[in-house]
């Protein structure tokens, strides 16, 4: 993980690359849960060990063998990270950022940059909470900071995306929450972020993720679908870095059969 020193690094690395790379940029924030629900085993074969632990406000069944949410959260991001980098276009004009809630805290993983500059070499763990809020207002600040670097840099960009992705329901700061709720509202209004709501798996609480789209309802991403999720971002990434900031971004409405549902 960062500490400050190494956050300001790179921050002086990204913006010596908007100096070096004029390409407009696709700011996509991923907000992930990798709270302890995300240790669950989603497929492959399983032996009970007849123990139980307590975990991310409920209680769980401890296993050996087959392959949990975590498991299949980081592959997907790897392939989004893979898919990006061979894109001639879209390695020089996307910049991704994530942000993960879960642990005692929301927590940057790796701040914006282009993928030849991201550092992709973490593997997310699930432990703790569900700080939904934090980190939604983590990311709003990030891509509200990145969006000021562009404009002193004289650099142009597309809407911002941000994808929420929950497996739960929140459970940190219920202020915080509110907050974050209000200012993506504020902005998917004002036509300055476009928002990807996702659910994973039978607890996801698609309520409180309707909240922060008044646009566009939640999308359920089916249990065993990160890696096709990630596909079809990529995609709708690559495409976007294709066009012209001004134009009119169509979703590829088709793809998302693949991977999720209403």
């Amino acid at each position: 993980m960062y500490n400050l020193t190494e956050n300001m690094n790179n921050n002086l690395i990204n913006l010596d690359d908007l100096e070096n790379n004029p390409t407009p940029r696709v700011p996509v924030c991923l907000c992930l849960d990798t709270s302890g629900s995300m240790g669950r085993i989603v497929r492959g074969e399983i032996q009970n060990t007849g123990r139980t632990v307590f975990k991310d406000g409920q209680n769980w069944n401890v296993v050996t063998g087959g392959v949990s949410a975590i498991e299949d959260l980081n592959e997907g991001i790897n392939e989004f990270f893979d898919a990006i980098r061979s894109d001639e276009v879209a390695a020089y004009s996307a910049e991704v950022c994530v942000i993960t809630f879960g642990g005692n805290k929301a927590e940057i993983i790796s701040p914006f940059a282009t993928v030849d500059q991201l550092d992709t070499s973490f593997s997310l763990k699930a432990e703790g909470r569900t700080y939904m809020g934090e980190a939604v207002n983590m990311a709003l600040d990030c891509l509200e900071n990145r969006k000021e670097a562009y404009k002193k840099k004289g650099i142009d960009y597309f809407q911002p995306w941000l994808v929420i992705m929950t497996d739960g329901a929140p459970n940190g700061s219920p202020s915080e929450l509110k907050t974050a709720i209000t200012r993506t509202q504020e902005m998917v209004n004002d036509r300055k972020l476009t928002v990807f709501p996702l659910g994973v798996g039978p607890d996801a609480d698609m309520s409180t993720l309707a909240k922060f789209s008044p646009k566009r309802s939640p999308l359920k991403v089916r249990e065993t679908k990160y890696k096709e999720f990630f596909e079809w971002l990529s995609q709708s990434v690559v495409t976007t870095s294709q066009s012209m900031p001004d134009e009119t971004q169509k979703l590829d409405v088709e793809g998302i059969q693949g991977w999720g549902e209403l």
